[in-house]
């Protein structure tokens, strides 16, 4: 999960596919993780604001220190899902042709949220947050059959 400076809105993203897949039938091992496209909190917690809507809605970030996108995390990860179109660019500029059929926007997995973009919330107050996660929920329940057919052909499960 990829956004620009990975205290709002990847960590959300994060936390919430986490929080779920905790709750799938034992199955191949999905690794979650988060980034910005930007350094400029690297190492930092979560913005106070996105911990608060995350605990709302039953899950922690707390935990989650942010850091910058690298080129590793194109070869290592299956999917790589940015908030919003400017992040997405930014990815494809960093695979330099590489790995460009793993880079999607998250929101591609909620046809029906009205937006390819999830809003950035960090100038704004909590009900942007709100929205975010409302987003994430939607893309999260269209991208888990994707994680899961990822994950079984990595194992050779069906």
């Amino acid at each position: 999960m990829v956004c620009m400076g990975n205290i709002c809105r990847s960590p959300l993203a994060e936390g919430w596919l986490s929080h779920r897949l905790t709750y799938r039938p034992q199955g191949p091992r999905i690794l979650v993780d988060s980034a910005g496209t930007h350094g400029y909190h690297a190492g930092s917690a979560p913005d106070p604001r996105a911990q608060a809507a995350a605990a709302r809605r039953g899950f922690h970030i707390g935990h989650l220190g942010a850091r910058q996108v690298v080129v590793e995390d194109l070869e290592r990860f299956d999917l790589v899902l940015a908030m919003d179109r400017d992040n997405l660019d930014y990815l494809h500029a960093l695979a330099s042709g590489a790995h460009t059929e793993k880079l999607r926007l998250l929101l591609e997995f909620a046809p029906n949220a009205g937006s390819s973009n999830v809003p950035d919330p960090y100038y704004g107050g909590d009900t942007g947050f709100e929205r975010v996660l409302d987003l994430v929920e939607q893309a999260v329940d269209g991208l888990l059959p994707e994680l899961e057919k990822l994950a079984g052909s990595r194992t050779g499960e069906r």
